[in-house]
Protein backbone atom coordinates (compact mmCIF):
# COMPACT_ATOMS: atom_id res chain seq x y z
CA UNK A 1 0.00 0.00 0.00
CA UNK A 2 1.23 3.51 -0.81
CA UNK A 3 0.68 6.23 1.79
CA UNK A 4 1.38 9.96 1.61
CA UNK A 5 2.28 12.58 4.22
CA UNK A 6 1.99 16.29 3.45
CA UNK A 7 4.28 18.75 5.22
CA UNK A 8 6.59 21.70 4.72
CA UNK A 9 9.67 19.45 4.99
CA UNK A 10 10.76 16.02 3.78
CA UNK A 11 9.90 13.39 6.39
CA UNK A 12 12.21 10.51 5.62
CA UNK A 13 12.17 9.14 9.19
CA UNK A 14 8.73 9.72 10.77
CA UNK A 15 8.64 10.25 14.53
CA UNK A 16 5.96 10.42 17.17
CA UNK A 17 6.13 13.95 18.53
CA UNK A 18 4.07 15.22 21.43
CA UNK A 19 1.77 17.93 20.20
CA UNK A 20 -0.73 20.25 21.80
CA UNK A 21 -2.78 20.24 18.62
CA UNK A 22 -6.14 18.56 18.95
CA UNK A 23 -6.40 16.35 15.87
CA UNK A 24 -9.03 13.83 14.74
CA UNK A 25 -7.22 10.74 16.03
CA UNK A 26 -5.01 12.38 18.65
CA UNK A 27 -1.25 12.31 18.73
CA UNK A 28 0.41 10.32 15.98
CA UNK A 29 1.97 10.40 12.53
CA UNK A 30 -0.74 11.12 9.96
CA UNK A 31 -0.75 9.73 6.43
CA UNK A 32 -3.37 9.18 3.75
CA UNK A 33 -3.83 6.95 0.72
CA UNK A 34 -4.86 10.09 -1.21
CA UNK A 35 -2.13 12.03 -2.97
CA UNK A 36 -4.61 14.91 -3.33
CA UNK A 37 -5.27 14.98 0.44
CA UNK A 38 -1.53 14.93 1.19
CA UNK A 39 -0.99 17.83 -1.22
CA UNK A 40 -3.68 19.81 0.61
CA UNK A 41 -2.01 19.02 3.97
CA UNK A 42 1.38 20.09 2.57
CA UNK A 43 0.05 23.43 1.34
CA UNK A 44 -1.82 24.08 4.59
CA UNK A 45 1.15 23.14 6.79
CA UNK A 46 3.51 25.36 4.79
CA UNK A 47 1.06 28.27 5.04
CA UNK A 48 0.50 27.82 8.79
CA UNK A 49 4.21 27.47 9.60
CA UNK A 50 5.19 30.15 7.10
CA UNK A 51 8.37 28.23 6.29
CA UNK A 52 9.67 25.53 4.00
CA UNK A 53 7.92 24.36 0.85
CA UNK A 54 4.92 22.09 0.31
CA UNK A 55 6.31 18.55 0.14
CA UNK A 56 4.62 15.16 -0.05
CA UNK A 57 6.62 12.29 1.43
CA UNK A 58 5.68 8.89 0.02
CA UNK A 59 5.85 5.58 1.88
CA UNK A 60 5.15 1.92 1.31
CA UNK A 61 3.34 -0.08 3.95
CA UNK A 62 3.47 -3.86 3.70
CA UNK A 63 -0.12 -4.94 4.40
CA UNK A 64 1.00 -8.39 5.51
CA UNK A 65 3.32 -6.89 8.14
CA UNK A 66 0.42 -5.00 9.72
CA UNK A 67 -1.30 -8.26 10.67
CA UNK A 68 0.74 -8.23 13.88
CA UNK A 69 -0.54 -4.75 14.78
CA UNK A 70 -3.62 -3.63 16.64
CA UNK A 71 -5.68 -1.54 14.22
CA UNK A 72 -8.86 0.46 14.77
CA UNK A 73 -10.75 1.22 11.56
CA UNK A 74 -13.70 3.54 11.08
CA UNK A 75 -15.30 2.73 7.72
CA UNK A 76 -17.48 5.82 7.59
CA UNK A 77 -18.20 9.02 9.51
CA UNK A 78 -20.63 7.23 11.82
CA UNK A 79 -21.51 7.74 15.48
CA UNK A 80 -18.40 5.94 16.81
CA UNK A 81 -16.15 8.02 14.51
CA UNK A 82 -17.88 11.25 15.56
CA UNK A 83 -17.56 10.42 19.27
CA UNK A 84 -13.89 9.55 18.81
CA UNK A 85 -12.87 12.70 16.95
CA UNK A 86 -14.94 14.99 19.18
CA UNK A 87 -13.21 13.54 22.25
CA UNK A 88 -9.80 14.16 20.67
CA UNK A 89 -10.67 17.65 19.46
CA UNK A 90 -11.94 18.80 22.87
CA UNK A 91 -8.76 17.52 24.49
CA UNK A 92 -10.36 14.57 26.23
CA UNK A 93 -9.04 11.73 24.05
CA UNK A 94 -10.42 8.24 24.19
CA UNK A 95 -7.32 6.14 24.77
CA UNK A 96 -7.10 2.82 23.09
CA UNK A 97 -4.12 0.56 22.74
CA UNK A 98 -3.99 0.71 18.96
CA UNK A 99 -0.94 0.89 16.74
CA UNK A 100 -2.80 2.42 13.80
CA UNK A 101 -6.13 4.19 13.53
CA UNK A 102 -7.74 4.42 10.09
CA UNK A 103 -10.80 6.38 9.08
CA UNK A 104 -12.27 9.38 7.30
CA UNK A 105 -10.49 12.70 7.65
CA UNK A 106 -12.65 15.64 8.67
CA UNK A 107 -12.18 18.07 5.77
CA UNK A 108 -13.16 21.74 6.04
CA UNK A 109 -16.85 21.07 5.39
CA UNK A 110 -17.00 18.06 7.74
CA UNK A 111 -15.17 19.90 10.51
CA UNK A 112 -17.77 22.67 10.34
CA UNK A 113 -20.46 20.03 10.88
CA UNK A 114 -18.47 18.51 13.77
CA UNK A 115 -17.90 21.96 15.29
CA UNK A 116 -21.60 22.86 15.02
CA UNK A 117 -22.48 19.55 16.67
CA UNK A 118 -19.95 20.23 19.45
CA UNK A 119 -21.48 23.68 19.98
CA UNK A 120 -24.92 22.09 20.40
CA UNK A 121 -26.46 23.59 17.26
CA UNK A 122 -27.91 20.22 16.30
CA UNK A 123 -28.07 16.69 17.73
CA UNK A 124 -25.79 13.77 16.87
CA UNK A 125 -28.23 12.12 14.47
CA UNK A 126 -28.39 15.30 12.37
CA UNK A 127 -24.59 15.56 12.36
CA UNK A 128 -24.33 11.96 11.12
CA UNK A 129 -26.92 12.63 8.39
CA UNK A 130 -24.86 15.61 7.23
CA UNK A 131 -21.54 13.72 7.37
CA UNK A 132 -22.44 10.42 5.73
CA UNK A 133 -23.01 11.70 2.16
CA UNK A 134 -19.67 13.52 2.11
CA UNK A 135 -16.86 11.99 0.06
CA UNK A 136 -14.23 12.17 2.80
CA UNK A 137 -10.65 11.10 2.14
CA UNK A 138 -8.96 8.69 4.53
CA UNK A 139 -6.26 9.06 7.14
CA UNK A 140 -3.94 6.48 8.64
CA UNK A 141 -2.61 7.59 12.01
CA UNK A 142 0.44 5.73 13.29
CA UNK A 143 0.30 5.74 17.07
CA UNK A 144 3.30 3.59 18.05
CA UNK A 145 6.96 3.22 17.16
CA UNK A 146 6.24 -0.39 16.19
CA UNK A 147 3.71 0.77 13.60
CA UNK A 148 6.01 3.52 12.32
CA UNK A 149 8.80 0.99 11.81
CA UNK A 150 6.66 -0.67 9.12
CA UNK A 151 6.62 2.43 6.93
CA UNK A 152 9.30 2.45 4.23
CA UNK A 153 10.21 5.87 2.82
CA UNK A 154 10.11 5.84 -0.99
CA UNK A 155 10.60 9.46 -2.07
CA UNK A 156 9.51 13.04 -1.52
CA UNK A 157 7.91 15.32 -4.08
CA UNK A 158 8.12 19.09 -3.87
CA UNK A 159 4.92 20.76 -5.08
Amino acid sequence: MILYHGSNVIVEHPKLILSRRKLDFGMGFYTTSSDEQARNWARRTTSIRNSGSPIVSIYELDDSATKTLSILKFSSPDEAWLDFIVANRIGNPIYYEYDIIIGPVANDQAIRTVHNYMMGYFPKDVAIQLLLPQKLKDQFTFKTENALSMLRFVEAKKL
